[in-house]
């Protein structure tokens, strides 16, 4: 079929769709807010169903960043055909309470919102309304997908004998400082005002000194974090620091966790659930960071033989801990980097609030790198499940982010709440490629 011929086809077969579910459901509106290039503040214009799908082969590249967007099909998609897209357009549905606030998504939410919710009207919704763009990186085609998942710890929101390690909210010393571009290039000392409560700027006239070498500023940094000592501002407590104690009477303390490996996941994570003896549970979402890089400690713990590469799962390090407890201190302080958390009103039966301010869903949301992945857009992933090393191949939605996800082809795909998605999450580790949805005529672009 000729690619006039197809659009047409596909076009009346949104038509067809939402006629047979016209007592259900409003059939969309076909008045939308040019194709844009690129530019995410430039609204679409005419019918969205009209607007066509990019020529496959068509490919953008983000300037020296070495990551490749090429046009395809979704005939060109592993398994395309087989989807829940039930499932990938409620998760996206989450995700539009936010996306509307953007101008390209505001037609697709809009169409979401109405499309009924069956397998096929959903299907539709995807083929007609977006163009899929494959990811490469450095010239590779695949790259690593991780797991993560919403932890439950065992706590209280008082000290106990049990429940004796912090988990704490932002603390009252800790600043944060934006940092412009001419700063990130060109270290260096600058001057430093508190502006509020864990606020500052750099100006000229500032009362605070800080020598920019000390801090750890690469070409992502947009903010340093730091603290007032004397006249200096100096970067924030590294997390072996804090777990010596550094933040004792300088940071609300929101629970207790039982055990401090568990902590250290619950950081790694981002979010998770602690329950009280009384079975109450708090909800605990990410706040800020000190800034400091994340260092994986699984590395650092096979470099020094503590335990084979291929056997630093999640669950073999919780053990590895257990039977060495003399360690703890050092392999935890290996990771500089330290979360500050609050507490989650979101409901019992949603998922954690990821990046994009949305609830995630259990295995249809994924933390991406947001500089190459418009966050909030729907994502197909082809990997290998890691309990039964089957092809996984799944559309999912970019709503979170990670301080280790780094890269165009990177993701780390959201199993759920608790010990089962836990489970699957901790053995996840295997290659990927990825195709990024955006709306028709709306190309990729990278965001600093």
């Amino acid at each position: 079929m000729k690619k006039h011929q197809l659009l047409h086809s596909n076009k009346f077969r949104l038509i067809a769709i939402c006629s047979t579910a016209a007592l259900l459901t409003a059939c969309p509106s076909t008045t939308t807010p040019p194709p844009s290039s690129g530019n995410a503040n430039t609204p679409i214009q005419g019918p969205i169903s009209a607007i066509p799908a990019t020529p496959a082969g068509q490919t953008f590249a983000t300037p020296g960043q070495n990551v490749r967007y090429t046009s395809a099909t979704f005939q060109d998609i592993p398994e395309w055909q087989g989807q829940a897209f039930q499932q990938s357009l409620l998760s996206f549905q989450r995700g539009c309470t936010k996306l509307t606030n953007k101008v390209q998504w505001q037609a697709v939410c809009q169409q979401a919102k109405i499309t009924p919710m069956n397998n096929q009207a959903a299907k539709v919704f995807f083929e007609n309304l977006f163009t899929p763009w494959k990811i490469t990186d450095n010239g590779n085609h695949s790259g690593t997908v991780t797991g993560y998942y919403e932890p439950v710890l065992l706590g209280d929101t008082h000290q106990t004998t049990q429940a004796r390690f912090p988990i704490y909210g932002i603390p009252n010393d800790f600043i944060s400082v934006p940092l412009p571009d001419a700063n990130r290039l060109s270290k260096g000392n600058v001057r430093i005002n508190v502006t509020g409560a864990n606020q500052g700027r750099i100006a000229a006239g500032g009362n605070l000194s800080a020598n920019l070498n000390n801090f750890p500023i690469n070409e992502r940094s947009r903010n340093l974090k730091g603290r007032v000592v004397g006249n200096q501002f100096v970067p924030y407590y590294t997390r072996a620091e804090i777990n010596a104690g550094a933040l004792n009477g300088k940071a609300p303390v929101l629970a207790y966790a039982n055990d401090p490996v568990e902590l250290f996941f619950l950081h790694i994570q981002g979010s998770g659930r602690l329950q009280t003896p009384s079975g109450q549970f708090v909800r605990l979402g990410f706040a800020d960071k000190n800034e400091h890089p994340y260092k994986s400690v699984a590395t650092y713990m096979a470099n020094k033989g503590y335990l084979p590469l291929a056997q630093t799962s999640m669950q073999g390090i919780k053990a590895w801990m257990q039977q060495n407890p003399q360690r703890l201190s050092e392999v935890l302080g290996q990771n500089p980097s330290y979360i500050f958390f609050r507490t989650n009103p979101a409901s019992a039966n949603e998922g954690p609030i990821g990046a994009l301010g949305a609830p995630l869903t259990d295995e249809y949301s994924a933390a991406v790198d947001r500089h190459h992945v418009e966050l909030g857009s729907p994502i197909f992933v082809a990997t290998t499940h890691p309990l039964h090393n089957q092809p996984h191949n799944r559309l999912i939605m970019a709503q979170d982010t990670g301080t280790a996800i780094k890269g165009g082809i990177r993701v780390d795909y959201f199993w759920g709440y608790g010990d089962a998605a836990g489970n699957v999450a901790g053995k996840m580790k295997h290659q990927g490629q990825v195709w990024m949805l955006l709306p028709n005529g709306y190309t990729p672009r990278y965001q600093p």
